[in-house]
């Protein structure tokens, strides 16, 4: 099996074993370090973008990489960072003479990195988040290294995309059934009300819509709160 067949089966594990984004991006980045590394010790990190645009770390190889993004998601600035912004690969060769991002390769340097790639993550057409590699050693990403971490992000960004995809299918599912819920419920009060009070379904709504607003509670649980009262009266 060659790098990208093993790539891709690492890919395809990730997503039939990990029930969360954040679990799947876990195994991407032990993936990357691995890939990259190719025996060289590597810690990667992995950030997502949010709704609100804001990014964080989400999931890391190891406590060495979670330090070091905190540095950047902290000061908002860094080469993971850049990458996200302007979908592009950073390579910063040596935290100690870089003269960008001043705080951040300093602090990375006090941890013992001296040298670290990060590449953009694109879901859909845009830049979705990044991968960030670490390495102890100064230049550790020449251009060999910098083509497979290139590589592998292409291959997680596409594996990301339907990670996404299937985290927001399973949140429209959840938001279904709890729909469905809520509905039996209210039907259930409704006809409760309608058979003690004598009166039609749009009466018995405007009841309890009524006393679900006068005492703050949602529809759903007030109408689980009649139904039980109720109940409990009649036995």
């Amino acid at each position: 099996m060659n790098e990208v067949q093993t790539e891709l089966a690492g890919l395809q594990n990730a997503l039939l074993e990990t029930d969360t984004v954040e679990q799947f991006l876990h195994e991407l980045a032990v993936l990357a370090a691995a890939a990259v590394g190719e025996g060289e010790a590597m810690s990667c990190g992995m950030a997502l973008r949010r709704q609100d645009s804001a990014a964080s770390t989400t999931a890391c190889s190891d406590p060495l990489a979670s330090q070091a993004d905190q540095v950047q998601y902290q000061s908002g600035d860094g080469p993971a960072l850049e990458a996200m912004r302007h979908a592009r690969p950073v390579n910063v060769h040596d935290t100690a003479t870089e003269s960008r991002w001043p705080r951040f390769c300093r602090q990375a340097a006090s941890l013992g990195i001296r040298s670290c790639y990060a590449a953009p993550l694109i879901n859909d057409g845009d830049p979705a988040g990044a991968l960030v590699l670490y390495a102890r050693g100064p230049r550790a990403f020449g251009k060999e290294q910098a083509r497979r971490a290139d590589r592998f992000a292409r291959h997680a960004s596409g594996a990301l995309t339907l990670s996404l995809r299937m985290a927001s299918c399973a949140d429209q599912n959840d938001q279904l059934r709890s729909s469905i819920v809520s509905r039996a419920v209210i039907d259930q009060a409704l006809g409760v009300i309608m058979a003690t009070e004598h009166c039609p379904q749009d009466k018995a709504f405007a009841m309890l819509r009524t006393v679900s607003q006068n005492s703050n509670v949602k529809m759903r649980d007030r109408s689980e709160e009649h139904t039980s009262e109720l109940q409990s009266h009649h036995d």
